[in-house]
This record gives C-alpha cells, sequence and structure tokens, in this order.
C-alpha cells in the first residue's frame, strides 16, 4: 500500500522498518478526515439556513430505491439538466429546483438513491439527502417496475423512510419506465400465464390506499396525467397553509 516504506530500514534502538512513516501517515489521515467532517459541518449549517429561507414554499421530494429514474423525472418536472445516468448512486448530492405547475410555485428535490442496508457510515454522506426527506411535505416514490425485484426495493424504501420519521407524510407512488416492463421477468410461477402490468395495477390499487400512477419518464406516457396528480397534492398543501390565497387558482 504504502511503496515508499520499502525504502524505510530498521536497526538497534529502531520499532521496525517504516513504522514511523507509517505513524506520521496515519496522523495525516486523521487530520484530513477532521477536515473533512468540520466541512461537512459548515454544509450542513448552509443547508440548513437555505432550508429556512425555503420554508415558506411547497417542498416536494423524491425518493425511490437507486437507479430508478428520479433524476430524470426531476429533468421533466423541472425542465432542467441534472445528471442522469443509469448507475448506482449518479445522484451524491440533493439538487433542489423551484417548479410551477398551474400558476402554483413549489420546491422539488432529487435525493440519494436508497439501498438495502445502508452501511451505517454511508449515512452521514447522506445527511443532506435524508433531511430534504424528513422535510418534505409531499414523497415522490419512484418505483423501476422493469426490475424484477422492484417490490423488495419498494419495501426497502419504505423501511429506509419510516427510519427516517417519513413513512406517515403523503406519498405518491410513481411506476416508472413502464416501456421496459416485461411480463416474463416477473413470472415467478412457470406453470402460470405471466403477470401483465394491468394485473400488477389492478392487484396494487386494491391492496393500496395511496395515490399511484404508471408512467415512463423517458417515453413522456402519462406525463400529463402525473403533472395533474401532482398539482392536485400540492394545491391541497398550499391551500391548507395559505387558506386566504386565492389569487393562484
Amino acid at each position: 500500500l504504502w511503496t515508499h516504506l520499502e525504502r524505510q530500514k530498521g536497526g538497534i534502538g529502531m520499532r521496525g522498518p517504516g513504522e514511523s512513516q507509517i505513524e506520521t501517515d496515519r496522523r495525516l489521515i486523521l487530520n484530513k478526515i477532521s477536515l473533512l467532517k468540520e466541512r461537512l459541518k459548515l454544509i450542513d449549517r448552509q443547508n440548513e439556513t437555505q432550508r429556512k429561507n425555503r420554508q415558506q414554499l411547497i417542498r416536494v421530494a423524491l425518493v425511490g430505491y437507486t437507479n430508478v429514474g428520479k433524476s430524470t423525472i426531476m429533468n421533466m418536472l423541472s425542465k432542467s439538466e441534472v445528471f442522469a445516468e443509469n448507475k448506482l448512486f449518479a445522484t451524491l448530492d440533493t439538487t433542489v429546483r423551484k417548479v410551477v405547475i398551474e400558476n402554483v410555485p413549489f420546491l422539488l428535490s432529487d435525493t440519494v438513491g436508497f439501498i438495502r442496508k445502508l452501511p451505517h457510515h454511508l449515512v452521514e454522506c447522506f445527511k443532506s439527502t435524508l433531511d430534504e426527506v424528513r422535510e418534505a411535505d409531499i414523497l415522490i416514490h419512484v418505483v423501476d417496475v422493469s426490475h424484477p425485484n422492484f417490490e423488495d426495493q419498494i419495501r426497502t424504501v419504505n423501511e429506509t423512510l419510516k427510519d427516517l420519521g417519513a413513512i406517515d407524510k403523503t406519498m405518491i407512488t410513481v411506476f416508472n419506465k413502464i416501456d421496459a416492463f416485461k411480463p416474463e421477468d416477473h413470472n415467478i410461477n412457470t406453470e402460470q400465464e405471466p403477470i401483465t402490468l394491468d394485473d400488477f395495477r389492478h392487484s396494487w390499487m386494491a391492496k393500496n390506499n395511496s395515490p399511484a400512477i404508471f408512467i415512463s419518464a423517458t417515453q413522456k406516457e402519462n406525463v400529463e396525467e402525473f403533472r395533474n396528480l401532482l398539482y392536485d397534492y400540492v394545491k391541497q398543501v398550499h391551500t391548507a397553509r395559505y387558506p386566504y390565497d386565492n389569487l393562484l387558482y
């Protein structure tokens, strides 16, 4: 690991080859970690100030398993160019955009994708993302319905939201990538007919009371219906918070 240790030599009264260099490197690494922690604290304070300044607007956060299309939906709704890539942890920080639908403004946050059993040492790195989720008025839970294990991913996200104390927030479930859905990928019992997207849609709607919609963000399928659904919920929150503000509607 440290090639420069090969040049270190021990001798009588010395503690061994390279030991003093290891101690020096360890001290430098600890100093670097301490510096990075201080920078993280500064960023947290800056983010806290920004969040306080944004409290007057309704806040919506995109959540979901990693690599489900949250950034693509962010781009679609905000007409911005947030980095979107078919890759694990493509979004590592929190991106916030102001969005206006039918004269109603709100803030939309794109957050880091959740994964199963997120290591504890990574939680601090994602603190700003988790704070956005905790403080959101509405959550948009994006699901890659084309993934063979998407139901397990839903459970993982819900468990994470529960740990964050955010599971009871108003939530819209968006089943994305319907254009890539293949019934054969979801056929558990080969003796039965493969489940279709309509089959799953009907069973999901029957079992869950929360609003849900099936879209393809890349193909713009059912996108307008999604906008209308989101608008209805943002308007509900806005009306409850500002009951005398009738100028927007």
